[in-house]
Order: C-alpha cells, then structure tokens, then sequence
C-alpha cells in the first residue's frame, strides 16, 4: 500500500502512519503542523518509505506517482483549537474534504475520513450507535467541528454514491495516549499535567458529564481493520469504559501519585453530558474490540508526558 495521510504528523496521525508501515506499505505525509508536530514523525527520518510534505490539507494536493489509499485525518480536534482556528477548522473539514476525495478519486484510490462522535452533539440517547442523527448546536463554540464533520461524512457518502469512490468514515470517540499536545485543551493531558505539577485538577462543571476513553493504539487497529473491510457507512471506534470527570480525575490523581485537590469551575457551553459507543457494527463487522485496560494506557500516557513537563 502506498498511503497519503493528512495530518499525518498529528497525535492519530502519526499512529496511523505507523500501522501502515508496520503492515509493509510507505506514506506521503500531508501536513501543515498547525496543531501536528514534527517531532512525532521524528523517528521516522531517513526512512525511505515515507515522504513528509508541508502544506495544508484545504489547499489543491498534488501527489506524484500512484496512491492506493487517501487517509484524511487533518483536522485540530480540541476545543481549544475550536477557538484559536475556527476557520481553519471549517476549511480543512469541508474543502479539506474534498480535495482529498479528488486525489482519492483521480488515483482509483481508497478513501477514509477521520470523523468524530462529535457530530452527535449532546446525545439525548446512551450508548450513541451510528444510526442516531444527533442533537447538534450549529451555531455555539463548537459548531466549527461538529458541522465540518458533518458535512465532511456528507461529502464522503456523495462521493461514495455518485462517483463509487471506495469510501469509508470512522467516529472517533475520546482517545488518548503518547504524542497528544501538553497544551491540547482536552481532558487527558489537562488531568496528567496538572497531576504531574501538582497543580489543581480543573473539572469544568459539576463532574458529572461521561466519557469512554480509548487507547490510541486500539484506535488505530480499529482504523487498519476498517481500511481492510468492504464496509462504507459510518463506524464507531471507541471504548465502552464510561466514566464521569470526577470519577476519572481521581484515576489520574492516583495513577500519577499526585496530592493534587479537584476544583470546579463554570461549565463549557454545549459540553455534551454522556458520551459513550455503541460498538456493536466495530465487533460484528470489523471482529473488532479494544484491549487496553484504561490502567495501561494511562501508564504509558503518563510516562510519555514525565518526559515533557
């Protein structure tokens, strides 16, 4: 296989490109570093198999040569990219979008789009399987990222329907691990840093809104499994480890042996009060199910971040 990922010097991207190269193929690298990095591509210098080119994925891609599989998973995806790059954060979801749909079309490649549980809003159902349309405020601070996905996994299925393009669409729900940014703004590296610090845990709200945090290595199996399937409308990938933001405060607090005290502050606007998968088209479809335990994960989440505060 010979790859093209956007984002592919970002924290999932990275992994994936990883996966690919662990399974035989190379990668063409499509990335501005506007919230990537290039040091998590780092260790991949000098391998001849991947190529790193820096450019936005908004803009027209040229790649030489043929491509088997187009990978788009360029797109900052914290809330508070959300509001230092809301306009970056439209264009790279929907032209983004379609500028790799064409490079997938122009190659008779393969295509996948990195979506989110995001587009189903705050759920008014728990656990949220792929059919629910969602509960989505178009026009709040997060809106930039819930409706460019939206419309991202729009384009995809009209690519799919009208030109049968190879598509398919992964929901991402919470992951974490090495090489998410310290200053991402989400909850994993907000709880570990602090921890590590010993500053105090900052929960926003009463404590009492979920989330399922998978491992992103998990993630990324689930992704290659999906990439090697025929199956072409949305799958969830995610864990069905559902905790509250207290309850996973204190995890964190203990996991890194902090004295750190839990404080709350005023809640986020249309912070989404349950997030949790149905997981049910990942295990029937892809003979897929995450294996990490939420211990391991942390441990090696934990360790990476010691390194870097």
């Amino acid at each position: 296989m010979r790859a093209v990922v956007t984002g592919g010097a970002g924290f999932l991207g990275s992994h994936l490109t990883d996966r690919i190269l662990a399974e035989g193929g190379s990668v063409v690298i499509v990335d501005n570093l506007i919230t990537g990095s290039t040091d998590n591509i780092a260790h991949l210098a000098g391998d001849e198999r991947v190529r790193f080119i820096k450019q936005d994925a908004s803009e027209y891609l040229y790649i030489d040569g043929p491509v088997d599989f187009v990978f788009h998973f360029a797109s900052p995806a914290s809330p508070v990219d959300f509001e230092r790059f809301p306009i970056p954060v439209m264009k790279v979801g929907a032209l983004g979008t379609h500028k790799a749909l064409g490079l997938a079309k122009a190659k008779g490649a393969r295509f996948m789009l990195a979506s989110t549980s995001e587009v189903y809003g705050d759920p008014a159902i728990s656990p949220q399987p792929e059919t629910y349309w969602g509960n989505v405020n178009p026009i709040g601070p997060r809106g930039v990222y819930d409706e460019a996905k939206r419309y991202a996994e729009a384009m995809t299925m009209a690519y799919h329907n009208f030109h049968g393009l190879d598509t398919r669409i992964v929901r991402f729900f919470n992951t974490y691990g090495p090489r998410m940014r310290l200053d991402d703004g989400r909850v994993v590296p907000n709880f570990i840093a602090q921890a590590l610090r010993g500053e105090p845990i900052t929960i926003y709200g009463d404590g009492k809104q979920t989330r399922s945090f998978g491992y992103c290595w998990d993630t990324i199996d689930g992704v290659w499994k999906l990439s090697q399937s025929d199956y072409h409308e949305p799958v969830n990938i995610g864990s069905l480890h559902e905790r509250t933001m207290l309850e996973f405060a204190e995890i964190v607090r203990d996991a890194v042996g902090s004295k750190s005290e839990i404080v709350h502050r005023p809640a986020a606007v249309d912070d989404p009060r349950q997030r949790r998968p149905d997981l049910t088209r990942a295990q029937t479809i892809l003979g897929w199910n995450p294996t990490t335990s939420l211990e391991d994960g942390l441990a090696k989440t934990i360790e990476y971040f010691k390194a870097r505060i």
